[in-house]
């Protein structure tokens, strides 16, 4: 057995191996893996931010307007308990100098909220399939074996913050928050190994398992949690963090997310924009209206109402919600067209398939089972398969 702390050339003091105390290895200044397979896909979805499929801004964010999944991707934004205040919700181009990042989530307050209610909670949340936890090789009831979760993070308001995981398939609520402090106007990068508890469950399945919370304000009877730890309760930080919807010229920004299986942070995943817009996409895809430019094949059901076939960019997590939509039929009477403004239903979903059956009623004139074509025809249809 040779033991060493390092192996470089002799004409040079960089680069080459380093192995740390812990047996971890890095080569040439990147850190690689400390468990499992040397390469896998990405836990995290849209972590460096580059995809929008909604919109890349959105005002008036608040409890019940706008609140949920309306700007970047597989992050959403939470006003728990009914808690106050107003933001802007957009995509970025402020990030840390010279990490490869092009964009990041940013929130801007627009109205204040100086004083939260009991139980109150305002959050950025992106939540894991139980299945990718549980399959991912994290051996998660074991407290030796580690997750690491890092970003990179800016605040125009100096303090303490808290990063929180909720398991979900535990009975009751189990959470682990993670505390940290930042600097007024400067970004940073946290990174923090999450052990595994024999209490942990991630049943297999597509329901939601982890959700990974950024905690912008909390209520004070929220905030009594041991840090850096597992525990059951409904303690959503382990110190007063920050209420950085004190001001409405507060701002923050989040970027770089990833979690790693392992005690170490392994080098950003970047990924192409495609790749990364086909991963969202099994969350959320949205088809777009105006003028009837995209129709699809269908029939009528009775007078009222068309059944058609949607075809997907990717299978769906889950049988999804559709938004409330402007839309036409045509058929080839007399070169008949309906309109309708009445939300379109989900009549025929499958695992694995490629397709989606719906069906919109608020028609008239129709004939039964007579060939027809059905689009969007000025808004959007969104097809909502979020956790």
């Amino acid at each position: 057995t040779l033991k060493c702390n390092a192996f470089r050339n002799t004409a040079s003091n960089d680069g080459g191996i380093d192995i740390d105390a812990s047996g971890h290895v890095q080569i040439d200044g990147v850190q690689l893996p400390t468990a499992g397979a040397f390469y896998r896909p990405p836990l995290i979805f849209n972590g460096a931010m580059n995809v929008a499929q909604r919109s890349t801004s959105v005002t008036g964010v608040a409890n019940d307007s706008n609140e949920g999944f309306q700007t970047l991707d597989r992050f959403g934004f939470e006003f728990g308990n009914s808690a106050g205040g107003t933001c802007t919700i957009s995509q970025s181009t402020e990030v840390p100098s010279g990490e490869g990042f092009t964009n990041s989530y940013k929130v801007d307050v627009t109205t204040a909220d100086t004083s939260l209610a009991d139980s109150q909670m305002i959050y950025i949340r992106q939540g894991l399939e139980a299945q990718d936890v549980r399959n991912c090789g994290w051996n998660y009831t074991s407290t030796s074996s580690y997750v690491t979760v890092s970003f990179w993070v800016k605040s125009s308001k100096a303090g303490d913050y808290c990063f929180t995981m909720r398991a979900q398939d535990v009975s009751g609520h189990f959470y682990y928050n993670h505390t940290f402090t930042l600097v007024a106007n400067t970004w940073k990068k946290v990174t923090h190994s999450v052990p595994g508890h024999a209490s942990l469950v991630f049943n297999n399945d597509s329901g939601l398992g982890l959700d990974l919370r950024w905690q912008l304000a909390m209520a004070a009877n929220r905030n009594d949690a041991t840090t850096d730890s597992w525990q059951t309760g409904s303690a959503n930080t382990s110190t007063d963090i920050v209420n950085f919807f004190d001001s409405d010229t507060n701002e923050f920004y989040l970027t770089g997310v990833q979690m790693d299986v392992g005690e170490k942070s392994l080098p950003f995943p970047f990924m192409g924009y495609g790749d990364e817009l086909a991963r969202c996409q099994r969350y959320f895809q949205r088809i777009s209206g105006g003028n009837d430019a995209f129709t699809y094949s269908g029939k009528g059901q009775g007078s009222d109402s068309v059944d058609c076939t949607i075809p997907l960019c990717v299978p769906l997590r889950a049988s999804p919600t559709l938004n409330s939509v402007d839309s036409r039929a045509f058929t080839d009477s007399s070169s008949f067209v309906a309109s309708s403004a009445t939300t379109p239903t989900v009549i025929q979903y499958g695992d694995n398939n490629l397709h989606l059956a719906i069906n919109c009623a608020g028609f008239s004139g129709l004939t039964n089972n007579e060939v027809s074509l059905w689009g969007p025809k000025s808004n959007a249809l969104e097809i909502n398969a979020e956790l």
